[in-house]
């Protein structure tokens, strides 16, 4: 699988963490698109910059990170195709995944300490999608609110 991963500046140290945690699973590709330094960048451009690998299907799933999160998170999902989730907890990150079958996690690098973030990656990694058709009703009901 292919996991694009991008952040602003106020998430640099945040997404070099994550990226230790994708390699920890050998099947995981990881496409770094920035921002690489401390200096100020606008998120929705590092927004557009994943969700776009992911809708033209270079990557599978993306990773967004900014100060809270919820910035990358809005950015994303003004994007057709795309079902951010922005996740502060293990039980989200896994809902995100089984029920939504969210293609981009959002994360918070002012907010979650690396041991926390770590295993909201592994268990959104981790957890596939039910197919539930209760579940790809819903969606194909949110993909109907897409402009």
């Amino acid at each position: 699988m292919k996991v694009t991963i991008g952040s602003d500046h106020g998430a640099v140290a945040l997404k070099e963490e994550v990226k230790m945690v994708l390699k920890e699973f050998a099947d995981i590709e990881i496409h770094d698109v920035g921002t690489f330094g401390t200096d100020p960048v606008d998120y929705p451009e590092i927004a557009a910059k994943v969700c776009n690998e992911i809708v033209t299907g270079i990557s599978e799933r993306g990773i967004l990170l900014c100060g809270t999160g919820i910035g990358m998170s809005i950015a994303a999902n003004k994007i057709k195709g795309i079902r951010c989730a922005l996740c502060n907890d293990v039980y989200s990150a896994k809902m995100s995944r089984e029920h939504n079958n969210a293609n981009v996690l959002a994360l918070g690098g002012r907010v979650l300490g690396f041991g926390p973030a770590d295993e909201i990656v592994r268990a959104w990694l981790t957890t596939d999608f039910s197919g539930a058709a209760r579940h790809e009703r819903r969606l194909h009901k949110i993909a109907n609110l897409e402009c």
